[in-house]
């Protein structure tokens, strides 16, 4: 039960960001019809920043358990 999960997550792991289009019609626009590409990359790195969050928050978890069962 747990292998046949596993393969059907990692194969729409796989093939879902293809059929995926993330982007609204606005930020699209925008970002495609700019030609100095400084909008884009803003956009980029406020993505990466929302998403760093999250895992080292769980990072840090991670850590604070860790100590609390080793001592």
């Amino acid at each position: 039960m747990r292998k046949g999960f596993l393969i059907t997550v990692l194969v729409l792991a796989f093939f879902l960001p293809e059929t995926v289009d993330a982007q609204c019609a606005m930020c699209r626009a925008v970002l495609e019809s700019e030609e100095s590409g400084r909008t884009a990359e803003g956009i980029n790195n406020g993505i990466v920043y929302l998403m760093a969050i999250p895992y080292i928050l769980v990072a840090g978890l991670f850590y604070f358990v860790y100590r609390k069962m080793r001592s």
